[in-house]
């Protein structure tokens, strides 16, 4: 069994949650990033979104914008993220997803990519530039190699949509809490519940909402109607304040929002 379908199994077997905190490879350096992935998985996390740096990352905000910015420039590349994450298994075995998008994926090679992050450890890859119609090739890449491949379902989605994202999608689908892109938000869409409860007719797989969770209440709100709670932008811009300090502060963050979701 996959290591994501694990982990949620045991988690919905004792009614918790799923803490899901985002780290970019090779932010704020390649060595932190490492210690990072150590370090929240030692925290709290039960899964963590690894990105990969990318030049158009069009889903995500200002704060992993720049953090990618900074990874490509140090030559940060998608082998040293897939290194980084074997590199982690040598101590952790929390289940890691990558982030990326189709075009890194296709130039690299659809089963060279699957097979290769399946090598060093990865548990799952999340797309969010591809669409359910166009999913197959990579979708039975990612299957081949026991990879789960993670859809994104959006507020905006049709019923009949979400049903073919949902049978696209393996390990979990990634919900988005609102349109537009990742960022931290003061306060939960109003129709954050209505959204789960229309995904959760069409399917049983779990769901992971994303994108605008910041605080300790936000990820409680959220544990309390989803499976998971993904942590972005808040986290990378805490990491981003102060390099020499960033990987306790993670794991001080990330042991506070685990906490929160407990209570």
């Amino acid at each position: 069994m996959n290591r994501i379908d694990e982990i949620f199994k045991q988690l919905r077997a004792t009614k918790r949650s799923a803490l899901m905190p985002y780290l970019m490879a090779g932010y704020p350096d390649i060595e932190a990033s490492l210690s990072l992935l150590i370090s929240v998985a030692e925290a709290g996390a039960d899964l963590i979104e690894f990105g990969i740096p990318y030049s158009d990352p069009l889903a995500d905000g200002p704060t992993i914008q720049a953090a990618s910015e900074v990874a490509l420039t140090t030559g940060v590349n998608t082998d040293i993220a897939f290194d980084l994450v074997k590199k982690a298994r040598e101590k952790i075995e929390t289940p890691i997803a990558v982030m990326t998008y189709y075009n890194a994926i296709y130039r690299y090679g659809l089963e060279r990519f699957a097979g290769n992050a399946a090598e060093s450890g990865v548990d799952g890859v999340i797309c969010p530039d591809l669409p359910p119609e166009e999913a197959s090739p990579w979708s039975g890449a990612a299957a081949q190699y026991g990879l789960a491949n993670i859809m994104f379902a959006a507020p905006t989605s049709t019923n009949e949509r979400l049903k073919k994202i949902a049978h696209m999608s393996r390990g979990f689908i990634y919900c988005v809490s609102l349109t537009g892109v990742t960022g931290a938000r003061t306060n939960l869409p109003s129709n954050l519940t209505d959204f789960i409860g229309r995904v959760r007719k069409v399917t049983d797989k779990p769901l992971a909402v994303g994108f605008g969770i910041s605080q300790p209440e936000q990820a409680k709100q959220v544990a309390d109607i989803a499976d998971g709670v993904i942590i972005g932008s808040a986290l990378v811009s805490l990491i981003g304040a102060d390099r020499e300090t960033c990987t306790d502060a993670a794991a001080a963050y990330i042991s506070k929002i685990r906490e929160a979701m407990d209570s």
